[in-house]
Parts: C-alpha cells; sequence; structure tokens
C-alpha cells in the first residue's frame, strides 16, 4: 500500500504521516522537490519526516518503481504538489490519495504555534491567507489534486490525542480502500442501481447475485409503461405521505421486487444472494422467502427492520448488515462517533 497526502498548510497531513508511521509500521518515501518561489517568504512548509537516503527520489517515476517490487509493504509519502505526479502513482491499484484540510483560522494559529516553539515570530494573518490561497488556488494549484481523493479528511481540532484516536476509528490502512470486497463491491453496485430511481420517496437500488456474478439488478419506480414517480405517476409517494403509510396505493414497485421479476425464479436458483443499499420491507422480505434467496444483505435501516428480520429468519434466508470503510468527506472528529 502507497497512501500519498496532500493537503493545505498546517491541516496535518504530516502528523497523519507519522501516525502512520508510529503506529502502522509504514515507511516515509520523499520526492525531490522542484526550486519554486515561496509564495510568502514568511510562510514556510516544512516536513518532518523520517526520510532515510535511499526512501529519496528524484522523480515520482522512480518512486513508483521502487514501491511497484515492495507493493505489499506499507508507505507514505506527503509529495503530492501537482497534476503530474499524481497521475503517474494513481494508475497503481496499490495507491491512495487522502486529502486534508482544515479551517483557515485554525491553521493560521497552528502555524504560529509551530514558529513560537522555534522561536520564530507569528506572521499576520492576511499574508498567511495569500500563501495559502496561491497554495490552494493558483492553475496548478492543490484544488486540482484533492477532488481525486477517495478520502478528504477535514481536520478542525486542536488535540493530537484527538487527531489520533480519530484516524484509529477510520480504519485509514483497511485493505478494502484498495480493493473492494465482494460484500463492498456489490453493495457499491445497489447504490449505483439506486440512481436510477425515480420514486419520490427515497432512492433504493438491489444487485441479486449468485456465485459472486450478477443476476439481476433493481431500482424503485413506477412499473413500465407508467409515468415515473418523479413526473407526478405515483400519487401516494407526490403527497409526501409518510413512511409505511397508504402503502395500499402506492404504485412505485421496491428495488427488491424489480430485481426478483427480471431474474425469475429459475435465474435466481439456489444459493442466490441479495444486495440492497436499504433493508427490505415486510413485503419483499416475503417474496424473497419465497424465490429461495439464502442471504439478505444491506447497509441502511428501514421502519420494518424487525419484522423483515423475523420473517426471514423463519424463512431460514440470513440477514446481515454490511457497513463499508467510509470515504467522500469525513469530518476527523465525528469520525470517533460513528
Amino acid at each position: 500500500m502507497l497512501i500519498g497526502l496532500c493537503g493545505s498548510i498546517c491541516a496535518g497531513k504530516h502528523e497523519i504521516a507519522h501516525h502512520l508511521i508510529r503506529n502502522h509500521a509504514f515507511t516515509a518515501l520523499k520526492i525531490v522537490p522542484p526550486t519554486l518561489p515561496n509564495p510568502s517568504p514568511a510562510v514556510r512548509s516544512t516536513s518532518t519526516l523520517p526520510t532515510l537516503p535511499e526512501h529519496v527520489f528524484p522523480t515520482a517515476n522512480a518512486l513508483l518503481d521502487f514501491v511497484t517490487k515492495r507493493w505489499r509493504e506499507p508507505f507514505v509519502t506527503t509529495d503530492i504538489w501537482d497534476d503530474h505526479i499524481l497521475d503517474i502513482l494513481r494508475v497503481r491499484p496499490f495507491f491512495m490519495l487522502v486529502s486534508v484540510s482544515a479551517p483557515l483560522m485554525t491553521r493560521w494559529h497552528r502555524y504560529n504555534a509551530r514558529n513560537a516553539t522555534q522561536g520564530l515570530p507569528p506572521i499576520p494573518l492576511d499574508e498567511f491567507a495569500a500563501a495559502s490561497d496561491t497554495y490552494l488556488y493558483s492553475p496548478h494549484g492543490l484544488s486540482s489534486i484533492t477532488a481525486h481523493a477517495t478520502l478528504s479528511l477535514l481536520n478542525p481540532g486542536s488535540s493530537l490525542s484527538t487527531l489520533h484516536t480519530a484516524l484509529h476509528a477510520l480504519d485509514l490502512t483497511n485493505p478494502e480502500r484498495l480493493r473492494p470486497s465482494w460484500d463492498a463491491y456489490f453493495m457499491r453496485l445497489a447504490s449505483l442501481a439506486a440512481r436510477r430511481s425515480n420514486c419520490m420517496k427515497r432512492r433504493v437500488g438491489c444487485v441479486l447475485v449468485r456465485g459472486h456474478r450478477v443476476i439481476s439488478t433493481g431500482y424503485n419506480g413506477t412499473p413500465r409503461h407508467l409515468k415515473n414517480c418523479s413526473e407526478g405517476g405515483c400519487g401516494r409517494c407526490n403527497s409526501a405521505a409518510e413512511g409505511g403509510v397508504g402503502l395500499d396505493a402506492c404504485l412505485c414497485i421496491h428495488a427488491e421486487e424489480n430485481a426478483l421479476l427480471e431474474a425469475g425464479r429459475e435465474r435466481i436458483g439456489h444459493g442466490a444472494v441479495l444486495y440492497c443499499d436499504t433493508c427490505p420491507c415486510l413485503t419483499c422480505s416475503i417474496k424473497i422467502v419465497q424465490v429461495g434467496v439464502v442471504e439478505v444483505v444491506y447497509s441502511k435501516g428501514y421502519s420494518m427492520d424487525k419484522q423483515t428480520a423475523a420473517v426471514l429468519e423463519e424463512g431460514g434466508v440470513v440477514l446481515r448488515q454490511y457497513s463499508p470503510p467510509r470515504d467522500g468527506m469525513v469530518y476527523l472528529d465525528e469520525a470517533l462517533y460513528n
């Protein structure tokens, strides 16, 4: 695994790298930086990562060649400062980009606190802000890189112990972040199917698999040839009815029903597993039992979970909740409680 950390000035990327080195036996790698003018002479970007001479490389390609031969070992670098370096590294399946950000005032206070420990004077906020904006928003600045991050960490705290606890809870080194497990893979397909939903109440997606092969997919919405729910096709959904109320008047077919109808009992066969991004309702659970599905895996709960669980258990169907590793934007303080 190679984790690339990028982030705004004093966002915390070096501290996260230290966490990986101390707690997960990562090795720090460095790319010799180009000679560029400093956006502000008073603002210095410093790295304190322990790097051996053999782990310093003249180019990103040289670093990539080194890691490719040792891809099972854990490495970290904070030297991703332009799109060119990122394009080189992200072709490999063992690379993951993590961006780190923090509020401007928080970063300014961190920077001046660091200056104080080194006997250096503080710098004015406007000067720090100008340097930060140049670093982030120049034509080839950091903002063009962070958009490609698998994880975007927001690090607003002032306590290092809280940061490290949050990183531990986040499970940053989970190998599923590089190559999804079957659960993660099929759940992502279910979430993708949900984006096709036209139901006005909620988007739900479903994937029916057997032997790790997709049999059918489904998403909720009005039946074929009827007006889409999102175009007024279902009066119940468009009336903002409460969950579980007026279901007898609903014209929408559930995602699970669509997947089961698409496959048919003969194609489903024995050993089929149903992945759904939302726990099936009571009505769908009865049909799932009837067609012979052996396991249901879901991500988010629903208001009928207890009834669904009871029906599936009696029908001999395993019900299991799967929560994939968090990605996208993660507020590190909240990672402690999720």
